[in-house]
């Protein structure tokens, strides 16, 4: 269970600390340790645990980790070893504990499906179909899902091919289309359907089909335009993302014309509830 308003998670009755840096979370590795080890001093276990692995692997622990400052039982903040999701799957392997099995035996199966689907691409379309099915999205959302997502690949490779290659000026022009099609960015977004900014939800995993539908609209157009006049700047860019946000969003106040309501919904799945679809 997470509170993402907290600094804590439970897990199995036992609390875990983790603080928010550089849009993740960082856990602190102490306690993990002690959750996976029941170790009467988790701090030694893991001191001896990164000389173990060192002298058996050649590989220094302390490589994946970062320090935060951290309060203690003591109410004192302390420097603590913390490391981010990737970093506490690499060091869960280590820890030789009947605890750590079910992770360890997660993490083979997760690395045996991904080798099959580098070797089979559509083994992973029908894994996440099989995922947002589970989580109680309709067929005809995770089709539109999909197709958003081939949608999105092919616009990042074309931003890639104009010279554009760091997140941030992929977030930029991101805004810039969400802006033109909607009249929100995706910051804004998520704060109209309520959705917890430091939660790692998707904005697009809880959007209703036609929202899903014009999102795509927009970034489809935007690639088009780009591969004809292929920018060679950023400002360019900006201007080709939002003359293709524009095209969705003219398309999307005609479509809320003959409705008679708005498109933007402040619908999200994490507040329909548990296997309860979004729907128009």
């Amino acid at each position: 269970m997470e509170d993402h308003k907290n600094r804590l998670v439970i897990f199995q009755d036992k609390k875990i600390r983790r603080t928010w840096h550089s849009d993740e979370w960082f856990f602190s590795v102490v306690d993990v340790v002690e959750l996976l080890s029941d170790s009467i001093n988790a701090r030694d276990y893991w001191y001896k645990m990164k000389i173990r692995v060192k002298a058996e692997d050649g590989f220094e622990l302390s490589t994946i980790c970062r320090q935060f400052k951290m309060q203690a039982l003591d109410g004192k903040m302390r420097e603590t070893d913390c490391a981010n999701t990737e970093g506490i799957f690499r060091i869960v392997q280590s820890i030789p504990s009947p605890k750590a099995e079910p992770f360890k035996r997660w993490l083979a199966k997760v690395g045996y499906e991904r080798v099959q689907e580098i070797e089979n691409p559509e083994l992973a379309q029908d894994r996440m179909k099989e995922l947002y099915e589970k989580k109680g999205y309709s067929k005809e959302w995770v089709d539109k899902r999909l197709r958003g997502m081939a949608i999105r690949q092919n616009l990042t490779d074309e931003w890639q091919e104009r010279g554009i290659i760091s997140q941030k000026d992929y977030s930029i022009l991101t805004a810039e289309i969400s802006k033109a099609t909607f009249g929100l960015t995706p910051s804004e977004y998520k704060e109209f359907k309520n959705i917890p900014d430091k939660s790692k939800a998707n904005l697009r995993d809880n959007m209703t089909d036609l929202e899903l539908i014009f999102t795509m609209l927009g970034e489809k157009v935007t690639t088009e335009i780009s591969k004809k006049e292929k920018p060679k700047s950023m400002p360019e860019n900006k201007k080709v993302a939002k003359r293709g946000g524009g095209v969705a969003g003219n398309a999307r106040k005609e479509t809320e014309q003959e409705l008679g309501r708005s498109i933007i919904s402040n619908k999200n799945y994490l507040s329909s509830g548990e296997n309860k679809e979004i729907e128009e």
